[in-house]
């Protein structure tokens, strides 16, 4: 279906906010984490939402939205700065059609040995 990631690969990057203030220091501090792991980021989403949606943690034109920019980059993965569900993260793959992937899963800190994250 799709090959895991690689260093060096070209990204999708996805951040979320869930409150009113838009805490831009999380946003560089994971470009920064995506960065030092050795990975492009074509394109970076941003979006807000009171809570995770069920099926794709984002809203559903959100994720058309993340599956179009996919497409339009050529970007083989897409990197989420959050927790996802195995559904999500399955879900957002099969509507994406590459490996979507967050640093709160073990195999983030795979990516490269350098790549420094708490």
């Amino acid at each position: 279906m799709f090959d895991r990631y690689d260093a060096g690969e070209q990204a999708v990057l996805v951040h979320i906010y869930f409150t009113q203030d838009k805490d831009m220091e999380d946003l560089q501090e994971f470009e920064s984490l995506v960065s030092s792991a050795g990975v492009e980021a074509l394109q970076v989403i941003t979006g807000s939402r009171k809570a995770p949606h069920p099926k794709y943690f984002v809203g559903e034109g959100k994720a058309v939205e993340i599956a179009e920019a996919v497409k339009a980059t050529g970007a083989s993965v897409v990197l989420f700065d959050h927790a996802l569900s195995p559904a999500q993260e399955r879900n957002l793959e099969r509507l994406c059609e590459c490996r979507v992937i967050d640093p709160h899963r073990p195999y983030f800190r795979y990516f490269r040995p350098t790549c420094a994250y708490p």
